[in-house]
């Protein structure tokens, strides 16, 4: 597997409020650039998603792939992996872990490694991780702190 990059960000709200934007994979249409469908296809009993089948256009990569997803029982840490290799990724691990800060903020730290199918020098795998991890945290930011969003 590739080596991971890890990015945080402190976002302006509790950590169940971060927690219910992320675990709310059929509105990451509406708030994340990339993602062109969510659908969750499987849930575990208490309704959290088990796995989600993604499809994305991030204009130099489209896919389609299914993340199986599995939470701590505080919902601190989120992790996935990739269930099966798709066009484009042979694998894929990631995380959020959320902390909760004294002032009421939150701490996101979003880890990911991808495994390309196609190849990529590791110099431009590690910035276009980069930049999706950045995008990621940011839009997700914005969606969280938005007034008014729809949650």
């Amino acid at each position: 597997m590739a080596d991971s990059s890890t990015q945080s960000i402190t976002i302006d709200a509790p950590p169940d409020r971060v927690v219910a934007v992320i675990c709310d994979f059929a509105r990451y249409p509406e708030w994340t650039e990339a993602v062109r469908r969510a659908e969750v296809v499987e849930e575990y009993e208490d309704g959290y998603a088990s796995q989600v089948r993604f499809t994305i256009d991030a204009q130099v990569m489209a896919d389609e792939y299914v993340l199986a997803y599995e939470y701590a029982e505080d919902l601190s840490r989120i992790e996935w992996h990739l269930v099966a290799p798709s066009r484009m990724q042979r694998a894929q691990r990631g995380s959020y872990d959320v902390i909760g800060n004294p002032d009421g903020t939150s701490t996101v730290t979003y880890t990911l490694e991808v495994e390309l199918s196609v190849g990529m020098l590791g110099m431009f795998r590690r910035k276009a991780e980069k930049m999706i991890m950045d995008t990621a945290l940011k839009q997700l930011k914005h969606r969280v702190e938005a007034p008014g969003a729809t949650r």
